[in-house]
């Protein structure tokens, strides 16, 4: 998911190429190649980010248009048309690696519709982050980590869809870029 506004940063520039060592996205790109998990990655993109639809554009990045409206609407526009199980990352995970990325797939479950991979409130706390998006869970407040496995072919209608969820208290999938706080956390490590 490369196509947010990032208007919690409160910055000029889009999020996704803020650098940490090199753009945030490029992270991502490159753990989801090194897990050598998936037969093709793609780039949801929008009106919203075309300085890192171009960046992803020159790094062969094959990129499907979204309208923008939100992280939940541009995915749903786009899982409409794949029949294939999919792995869906936001863009902003600066640790993500392909160690990571493997551990998480070989949590995929078939018989599940969507899986999302959240992380407890506690570790988050740990780690100095927060986060808006909270789902109670096992009796635990826990949030998105924005990653999710999808088996498109049992899904019937993307607005009643039994979501099953799994923790993972990492910091590869915990630490997002949501505020100027966070990046500021992420150069200070």
């Amino acid at each position: 998911m490369a196509g947010g506004k990032g208007t919690r940063m409160e910055l000029e520039q889009e999020k996704l190429l803020l650098k940490y060592k090199k753009p945030v996205i490029l992270h991502v790109i490159d753990a989801l190649n090194e897990s050598k998990c998936f037969s093709k990655v793609m780039a949801i993109t929008s009106p919203n980010s075309p300085k890192t639809k171009a960046l992803l554009t020159k790094s062969n990045i094959e990129i499907v248009d979204s309208n923008g409206t939100g992280f939940v609407t541009d995915l749903n526009q786009v899982l409409s048309s794949i029949f294939d199980p999919v792995f869906v990352t936001s863009g902003d995970l600066p640790f993500l690696d392909g160690k990571i990325i493997k551990n998480i797939v070989s949590l995929y479950n078939p018989e599940n519709v969507w899986t999302s991979i959240i992380v407890t409130k506690e570790f988050l706390d740990s780690l100095n982050l927060t986060s808006e998006f909270m789902v109670t869970f096992n009796d635990q407040k826990c949030f998105f980590t924005g990653i999710s496995l999808i088996n498109t072919k049992k899904i019937n209608n993307l607005t009643q869809i039994k979501e099953t969820f799994q923790i993972l208290d990492d910091k590869r999938v915990a630490f997002n870029l949501n505020t100027k706080q966070d990046y500021e956390l992420l150069n200070a490590s």
